[in-house]
């Protein structure tokens, strides 16, 4: 996990021995024989909690909406839909049951003996909170698609570690337990739970030099979009943890050439761009957030910064969380990637007949474009979850019923136009020459006198 005094995204460790090929800067391809098999969940390795778990302060709560709900202004589309009928699993360290996420699931556990309802890291449950939050009376909190149904998987903590490997071990323990293995593992299972979204708010960052052997998580996103039609949203990763980087704009000297030519941090699962959307921080003033990892993998943002959520500790909210100098503010592209997630179960809600990889598209076409068009920092831009549902969909986008041709329906024949009233118009001009007749005779009838004087 990010050091506590951010807070970011949730890192684990790639396996430095493993299924796969060492990766290059290029897009990977997954290979569907390298899916791990279902089953439940359990941990690979024989676990134990090394480091008490996290316990925030409540923030204040009130009315106001806070900022980020401001901006992506969710509650517009709620009059529409609010989620209901999508199951979004959230890949996490868990997600800590409560009162505003009645409609949540145990899915498993991959870190201990639990069922993926316990969050010592915290973490998970401010992910859960921003998708799912049920709005309540007095609270202008909420999340953005708050009638979605919720599977929570435990698949990592930085809070446990593998019994059988010391401290020092970098290679498993250097951010507690979880790892490309588990997480691919985890995907399966969520996948194969029902969820029509999910969220990893995770991510393994190794050099290209390094290579990533994560051939199974590669075969899972692979087997959720193309296989069961899920969409899977996940974070782009912080530059603090993942700390090699990657250039954050093109090159001047060649604005042509391939992006994946100068990526020198690789980030998975974000990097499966063909199959996953991947999501880059902004800040509240849309600007990109210096923490968030660029990469061509990039494809969306959202706002990562400044943000409140639920406490897993209490029937509250949080809006900071304890770091070595004190409560530091919540940020991330660990909670960026959920407001995307909202999204996408929103737009699924109200456009069922969409596939995963139409939402996705859609969600991309309807962002706040950047002036260049698209960029390793933002992608296609800023997510607007009213356009993303209520934008006219395209002809390959239409419903089935309106596909069906429609037979023509004889159209009646335009009744005649009455005829004009001229009896008012008759009855003047008769008047008219009555008075004019009746003029002349009293004229005429008048005796005309002949001068005097003369004979």
């Amino acid at each position: 996990m990010r050091p506590p005094a951010q807070a970011a995204v949730v890192v684990i460790a790639a396996l430095i021995a493993g299924a796969g090929t060492p990766a290059a800067a290029a897009p990977p391809v997954p290979d569907p024989a390298l899916l791990p098999p279902g089953g439940v969940a359990a941990p690979p390795d024989t676990t134990e909690q090394r480091i008490v778990c996290s316990a925030p302060n409540d923030a204040p709560d009130g009315p106001q909406i806070p900022a980020v709900q401001r901006i992506l202004d969710f509650a517009s589309v709620w009059p529409l839909t609010r989620g209901a009928g999508q199951t979004v699993a959230v890949i996490d360290t868990g997600v800590h049951p409560h009162p505003r996420l009645p409609a949540l699931k145990a899915g498993g556990d991959y870190v201990s003996t639990g069922d993926g309802t316990e969050d010592c890291d915290g973490h998970g449950t401010l992910v859960a909170g921003l998708i799912a939050a049920r709005p309540v009376a007095g609270s202008g909190f909420a999340g953005g698609a708050p009638d979605v149904e919720l599977i929570t998987i435990r698949q990592s903590s930085g809070r446990y570690s593998d019994r059988a490997h010391t401290e020092d071990d970098a290679a498993r323990n250097g951010t507690g337990y979880g790892d490309v293995r588990t997480l691919a593992f985890a995907l399966r299972r969520a996948v194969d739970l029902g969820a029509t979204v999910v969220n990893i708010s995770e991510v393994a960052c190794r050099t290209v030099s390094e290579g990533l052997f994560d051939g199974p998580l590669g075969a899972a996103v692979q087997y959720a979009t193309d296989v069961e039609d899920v969409v899977v949203v996940v974070a782009a990763g912080n530059s603090d943890a993942c700390r090699a980087g990657n250039p954050g704009s093109s090159d001047p000297a060649a604005p042509g050439a391939d992006p994946w030519d100068s990526v020198i941090t690789l980030a998975s699962p974000a990097w499966y761009d063909d199959y996953v959307l991947t999501v880059g921080a902004v800040e509240p003033d849309g600007t990109p957030s210096e923490y968030s990892l660029p990469g061509p993998w990039v494809d969306v943002a959202a706002p990562g910064s400044g943000l409140v959520s639920l406490n897993p500790g209490s029937a509250g909210l949080v809006d900071h969380i304890p770091g070595p100098t004190g409560p530091q503010p919540i940020s991330g592209t660990s909670f960026a990637a959920p407001l995307v997630a909202a999204t996408a179960a929103l737009v699924r809600a109200r456009h069922p007949h969409l596939t995963a990889r139409e939402v996705m598209a859609r969600i991309e076409a309807t962002a706040h474009s950047p002036a260049e068009g698209w960029n390793p920092r933002v992608g296609h831009g800023v997510v607007d979850p009213h356009a993303a549902v209520t934008a006219p969909l395209s002809p390959g986008h239409l419903r089935p019923d309106d596909r069906t041709p429609v037979e023509p329906r004889p159209l009646a024949a335009p009744a005649p136009t009455p005829s004009p009233d001229d009896r008012p118009r008759d009855i003047a001009l008769i008047a008219a020459a009555v008075c004019i007749a009746l003029a002349a005779v009293v004229l005429l009838s008048v005796p005309r006198r002949r001068p005097e004087g003369r004979s």
